[in-house]
């Protein structure tokens, strides 16, 4: 299963070297990983999506406490939270494909940032799930470049969980 951790840490030099080295002298892969400046200055937020089961997981998080630097840390995986993306994609759009790329990047609502005789540039915003659909539909026109953020995630202070919500709608059509 992938875990969503969040780590909040003190913006020092070294901090996500240590963090990346806890998680390689112990054989675990961080798939997606994003850091940027917390609510509060001189504070850093690291979220990272991790594959384990759950007492690997806390295992982590217990050896993460042990840095200094470490502040919080929160597994947020099975907590309602917005989970969002960032993605560049550039794909192959000649004349006879272009307004085909153009519908579908207008489906999901996306938006072109670029565009050149063969290519258009493409920024997708929104949770994991809709970066893996808008690639398999861009996938038949020729992918040429990916960029992606990793996610980011924050807990929802509503305590709706829009996954359970999601699952609802599907069984009621």
């Amino acid at each position: 299963m992938k875990h969503t951790i969040s780590v909040l840490v003190e913006d020092e030099a070294g901090v996500l070297t240590r963090i990346a080295g806890l998680f390689a002298r112990r054989g675990f892969n961080i798939e997606s990983l994003a850091v940027g400046p917390a609510e509060k200055v001189g504070i850093s937020r690291i979220i990272m999506v991790v594959p384990g089961d759950d007492s690997v997981i806390e295992q982590l998080i217990k050896q993460l406490y042990k840095l200094v630097s470490v502040l919080k840390v929160q597994d947020i995986t099975k907590t309602p939270s917005v989970e969002r993306e960032l993605m560049l994609v550039k794909v192959k759009a000649t004349a006879s494909n272009r307004s085909e790329v153009i519908q579908v990047t207008q489906i999901f609502r996306a938006r072109i940032v670029d565009i050149s005789e063969d290519n258009l540039t493409i920024e997708v915003v929104g949770d994991p799930g809709k970066m893996v659909a808008i690639i398999q539909m861009l996938n038949k026109y020729g992918i040429r470049e990916i960029a992606r953020t990793g996610k980011i995630a924050m807990t929802r202070e509503s305590g709706v969980n829009t996954e359970y919500l999601k699952s609802l709608e599907a069984k009621v059509y």
